[in-house]
């Protein structure tokens, strides 16, 4: 496969990967699926935005420029027909860059919240009863929480849909940094349409 093929292949993966963690991420603003009146008792990472962030806007940058490099009709510098390939190539590289630190950003996140817990009712005040992800083991530690209603498995679900989605994202922005490696390297298997 020519390696503007492969880069196209890896953006359109990755288009429904950042909308789907954007969407996932949208969804944690509401613990247990419900509306909270105050704002201050959703958890701390949801207010840091790694899958809207990290694993969303950032991460459409890299796929838009990985879906163009198949099409790309660079004529070419100095008289070799593939430079213009290879400078498009390289700076995928660069995007891709970009896309493994915003898939990173929203999978520390991700880890964080999973480990740290909910924040919840736990009687009179709202607080995070969990320590150092206990309640993962432990099933009957999520009577803990009174309100939301599910708020632990909404919470466990989302983040953990982020962490693995976020993970897949940073494999595929990895396998684009080697597949721009090659093509700048080596240019695409294919000459450039406008040159003749």
């Amino acid at each position: 496969m020519c390696t503007g093929g492969c880069a196209k292949c890896l953006g359109i993966t990755l288009v429904p990967l950042s909308v789907l963690c954007t969407l996932a991420h949208i969804l944690l603003f509401f613990p247990g699926g419900k509306v909270i009146e105050d704002s201050n008792n959703i958890t701390d990472e949801v207010w840091w935005f790694g899958g809207i962030l990290g694993s969303g806007i950032l991460m459409i940058l890299p796929a838009l420029v990985f879906l163009g490099l198949k099409n790309n009709d660079c004529c070419g510098c100095c008289g070799n027909e593939s430079c213009g390939k290879r400078f498009a190539m390289f700076s995928s590289i660069i995007f891709a860059a970009v896309g493994v630190l915003g898939a990173g950003y929203c999978f520390v996140m991700a880890s964080v919240a999973i480990n740290k817990g909910p924040k919840c009712q736990t009687g009179k005040e709202w607080a995070y009863p969990f320590h150092d992800g206990d309640y993962l083991h432990n099933h009957t530690l999520w009577d803990t929480c009174k309100s939301p209603e599910n708020i632990v498995p909404w919470h466990l679900s989302l983040f953990s849909l982020l962490l693995v989605m976020s993970g897949i994202q940073i494999v595929l922005c990895g396998i684009q940094v080697v597949n721009g490696l090659f093509g700048t390297i080596c240019g695409d298997c294919q000459c450039c349409g406008c040159c003749g």
